[in-house]
């Protein structure tokens, strides 16, 4: 797992191929008026989702692992919390694989992502997006995808 600024992102480009694909295409692209959807950076390699949603209550949120695909969660606007544990400390309660994803009892600790922060989650992450802080707040992410 890595937490981290934007303008951090040269450094984790080296960590592979794929990974550079993503920060050149965040880096690249005007998110903030990037319309909600599905848009292909290389094929069903590296994809991105831009999601528009109200963050929640904890007990309304999912503790999730995907085991097929790395995300970088990138905050483009508004404030979450989100929950964070290991797989070691974790057994699944539902497993779905045509989606690549695993859902978790949600005993996590919480951080907050703020605009132009990012997270990078690989398989052994768990990860619990959407929460909110203080108060309910209005987010525009990207989640991008990346095959292993």
């Amino acid at each position: 797992m890595i937490i981290d600024k934007i303008e951090n992102s040269q450094l984790y480009a080296g960590v592979s191929e794929r990974i550079a694909k993503a920060f050149a295409y965040i880096n690249s692209t005007d998110l903030l008026n990037t319309e909600v959807g599905k848009y292909e950076i290389d094929g069903e390699n590296v994809f991105a989702l831009v999601q528009e949603y109200n963050t929640k209550n904890l007990e309304d949120c999912k503790l999730e692992s995907h085991f097929e695909h790395i995300d970088i969660q990138y905050l483009i606007s508004g404030t979450e919390l989100m929950g964070v544990s290991i797989l070691s400390k974790q057994i699944p309660h539902t497993v779905n694989n045509e989606k690549d994803v695993a859902f978790y009892k949600n005993d996590s600790t919480l951080f907050e992502l703020t605009e132009g922060m990012f997270a990078i989650f690989f398989p052994d992450d768990l990860h619990c997006p959407c929460i909110k802080n203080v108060e309910n707040s209005k987010v525009k992410k990207l989640v991008v995808k990346i095959r292993i």
